[in-house]
């Protein structure tokens, strides 16, 4: 007999616990997934997780934590996405990611945000670096670490404000340069009073707020 098609909070559920897993790395409480259904009772979200696992799409492992097992048929003949956040401009002293700065959760193939990394998205101001391909009022999409090689387009967190850059490393400093058809941009140099928020890796072009 087939099963009946799960409805739409348990497809929304499954897809939260999928989401948080790739993305988060770890699975959502019962508390989070209710707020996140926007149940009144956590019971109801245990519920949930109980039909979830009955038809072999979750699991509780030996330890406790929840596992994702399988999509749907029909998600997987789509493209998976995992939602990553979008943050506006850092206000003065704020870290770029926190809450405040999050403008809305984004839904992103799982092709270019790979697990397990962690990733975030940027809206690009000004026109510093329309050479490589990032315009203003695109979105990048950008992968979190401290780190970066020399070419990388990196976000580094300068005066308490994200910059876009190509960063390039010398034997005393490091030089963030722009890729403008504006010569008016100028490079940047630094020593170690920055930090490497992430690298950017693809472009969104064209996507406005609405």
């Amino acid at each position: 007999m087939k099963a009946k098609p799960l409805s739409a909070k348990e497809l929304a559920a499954l897809r939260h616990i999928r989401n948080r897993i790739a993305h988060g790395g770890q699975a959502p409480s019962i508390r989070e997934l209710q707020s996140h259904l926007g149940y009144r009772s956590p019971r109801s979200a245990a519920e949930i997780l109980e039909r979830l696992a009955d038809l072999g799409h979750v699991r509780r492992r030996a330890d406790g934590k929840l596992q994702f097992l399988r999509d749907t048929p029909e998600a997987a003949l789509q493209a998976r996405t995992v939602d990553v956040p979008l943050v506006g401009s850092a206000p003065c002293g704020a870290p770029l990611l926190a809450e405040q700065n999050i403008e809305a959760m984004i839904p992103v193939s799982v092709g270019l945000a790979r697990t397990p990394g962690k990733y975030f998205l940027l809206r690009a101001n000004g026109d510093s670096m329309n050479l490589a391909g990032i315009e203003d009022g695109d979105l990048v999409l950008v992968r979190q670490q401290a780190t970066a090689e020399s070419g990388d387009r990196v976000v580094a967190l300068i005066d308490d404000e994200a910059t876009i850059k190509e960063i390039r490393f010398t034997n005393d400093a490091v030089a963030l340069m722009p890729r403008s058809r504006i010569k008016t941009h100028k490079p940047i140099y630094l020593t170690t009073d920055f930090q490497i928020q992430g690298v950017v890796k693809a472009t969104v072009p064209g996507w406005t707020k609405e």
